[in-house]
């Protein structure tokens, strides 16, 4: 019997044993790709060959039934090798343009729209929730599901000012990362303590440690060692719920959600930004989140409608300035949009709707 195969834990795996072969004879050697139609990217390489790219969608999570199907349309429909981008997408390699439409025509018949390339709406990224996470808030992939299917005209077409990413977060933490547009859970209440079972449950010096702002202490309670929150530092972040569980914070009715726009990784035009709040306390109402979806459907009109073109969401909210875009948008603006924490002299600087 052989030994099993050990984990390399230098980094992400080799890509060249899984690569076309294709794109590994001309790695690096690219003369120049452009994009044929919406999910098709067309790549010539300076030898003369050529690849066609083909993106569709799929629901992130996925069982091994529809696994088996896509690697089943790989193989009858393209030349058996696929790639998984960052954000969940299924990316087919052909070299011959005669097997590009009917791969697509597969792909859609069998319920994967072909897009997210170029200037629209890609697929969105987002945390595991409760399929995997120890501190989520919200369900994550159930949220996308439900948005992606409000925007899968946006997903299928190129008719954005330039490309938009979105990130979804199940907790405050936000491993979503930064988006043109994102959404996570907002926690509005402390956490509830069940006495009774922090001795049994929770190792309480690695509960105290885990609060970032220090409201978190040990107590005796009904004559049993537990723990005790500060609730005037409490930020209500959910950090000390997975080290100690009765220690809860989700709530049906307190737990909601936030939209956040203006965040951007690349540096291309302009600098990386972080992501701003623009709404909250919206309904955490699963399963189809309809009042959050609105609010992003609403947001991606307007800057569909008055954005330049290749103007990314948070170049145009720097142009037009932080009060025409709430006239636009239509969205309140309150006291908790204004940045008052310590540094916030230089991002009020930095933007359009106040300056000293």
């Amino acid at each position: 019997m052989s030994a099993p195969r050990m984990p390399i834990e230098s980094g992400v795996p080799d890509p060249f044993p899984y690569m076309h072969p294709t794109l590994k004879k001309n790695f690096g050697q690219w003369k120049y790709h452009d994009r044929p139609r919406p999910g098709v990217l067309h790549h010539v390489a300076k030898s003369g060959e050529e690849v066609w790219t083909v993106r569709a969608g799929t629901q992130r999570q996925m069982d091994t039934y529809t696994i088996r199907k896509l690697m089943d349309i790989a193989d009858q429909f393209a030349d058996g090798y696929v790639r998984f981008t960052i954000r969940s997408n299924i990316e087919y390699m052909v070299t011959d343009q005669k097997k590009v439409q009917p791969l697509i025509d597969k792909l859609q018949a069998e319920g994967f729209p072909v897009g997210g390339t170029g200037n629209s709406v890609s697929m969105i990224s987002h945390t595991q929730g409760w399929l995997h996470c120890d501190i989520p808030g919200t369900d994550a992939s159930g949220a996308v599901k439900a948005l992606m299917d409000e925007l899968y005209h946006e997903f299928t077409h190129e008719e954005m000012p330039n490309r938009v990413r979105m990130t979804t977060s199940c907790c405050q933490i936000n491993c979503g990362g930064q988006g043109d547009i994102a959404i996570n859970i907002q926690h509005t209440k402390p956490p509830k303590i069940n006495h009774d079972l922090v001795a049994n449950v929770c190792e309480r010096p690695s509960v105290v440690a885990r609060c970032p702002v220090a409201a978190i202490r040990p107590a005796m309670v009904n004559g049993k060692p537990s723990l005790e929150v500060d609730e005037k530092k409490c930020i209500c972040c959910g950090a000390c719920f997975p080290p100690c569980p009765p220690m809860q914070i989700n709530d049906p009715e307190h737990s909601k959600l936030a939209i956040w726009v203006g965040g951007k990784n690349s540096n291309a035009r302009s600098k990386p930004t972080f992501h701003k709040l623009v709404a909250a306390g919206i309904p955490n109402n699963p399963p189809r989140w309809p009042e959050a979806a609105a609010v992003v459907k609403n947001i991606l009109g307007a800057y569909k409608k008055d954005a330049k073109d290749y103007e990314r969401m948070n170049e145009w909210i720097d142009r037009i300035g932080w009060p025409r875009f709430f006239e636009l948008t239509g969205l309140p603006f309150t006291k908790y949009h204004i940045d008052n924490w310590r540094g916030g002299r230089v991002n009020l600087n930095a933007s359009a709707h106040i300056r000293f």
